[in-house]
């Protein structure tokens, strides 16, 4: 009885030492502008929401393995051997699988741990990983209107700051190669890099775009019934202007719900 009382108690100091980690915005009840025109996929349109907070930054390498110490929990990755890599050389969207990457290690052994890197994003997880780390947390993961209202923070256009792409460079960390033949840390990383580390937007969150795609919850216009996809959205370190691009507030990404990818991570919400 008191081993079980005692790992009770280990459970609830873990849960609150990781929510107290994450910061959250607040984001008020209301009518919003998603979409953009001729886009199927996410067409213009006006949703209501409830209000809700959304984590500042997306959940790190230290607070998901808070959850693993906590619980014991085991990837996707870790029990598929599935995961996807990348490694310069490759050509455009092309991926590695590498059955020995998982989340502690996000692009294989051979490529090196995250030891160094427990203030990145966590990545290398599923769709349903980031929802078992949900549940142990009281958090959820957004849904598709959410994150692009956080993301597009009162804006209109396509980018937070207005219709100029090229100013992705200072608010995120993605791919600046014309191709990804070769290794490109023309912003100090290849890979992920710290949350925080660029600039926010306006309402203050951080990376929304670039350094991970971020999983959402929900379903698109174009998903069938009974679809085994998952959507993530923003954009990856990954992304260039010439291969994917997806580092906007409109463009919505598809996976399998149990695939697992170096440049897929997520960030969490509660309800207000």
């Amino acid at each position: 009885m008191k081993y079980l009382l005692g790992m009770a108690m280990l459970l609830i100091v873990a849960t609150v030492a990781a929510q107290d980690s994450l910061r959250f915005i607040a984001v008020p009840a209301g009518s919003y502008v998603v979409g953009a025109k001729n886009f199927p996929l996410n067409p213009k349109r006006t949703v209501p929401l409830a209000a809700f907070r959304i984590a500042v930054t997306e959940v790190t390498n230290a607070q998901f393995a808070a959850f693993v110490q906590a619980t014991g929990y085991v990837t996707d990755a870790q029990r598929r051997h599935n995961a996807m890599v990348f490694e310069p050389g490759l050509k455009e969207f092309r991926w590695l699988e590498d059955s020995t990457a998982y989340w502690e290690y996000p692009n294989g052994v051979s490529r090196g741990d995250i030891s160094a890197k427990m203030d990145h994003p966590v990545t290398c997880i599923s769709f349903a990983d980031a929802q078992a780390y949900c549940n142990w947390s009281g958090c959820r993961l957004p849904t598709l209107d959410e994150w692009e209202v956080a993301a597009r923070a009162g804006s209109d256009t396509r980018y937070f700051w207005g219709g100029d792409r090229d100013a992705i460079t200072a608010y995120a960390n993605v791919w600046l190669g014309h191709d990804h033949l070769s290794a490109d840390t023309a912003d100090g990383y290849m890979y992920t890099a710290p949350v925080a580390h660029f600039k926010p937007n306006p309402w203050g969150l951080y990376d929304v775009y670039g350094n991970v795609f971020e999983f959402c919850e929900g379903r698109t216009a174009l998903d069938k019934p009974n679809s085994t996809q998952a959507h993530a959205r923003g954009g990856s370190w990954w992304c260039s202007k010439n291969s994917c691009s997806f580092f906007n507030s409109v463009d919505i990404g598809n996976i399998h719900r149990h695939a697992s990818f170096s440049n897929l991570g997520f960030r969490v919400v509660k309800a207000n």
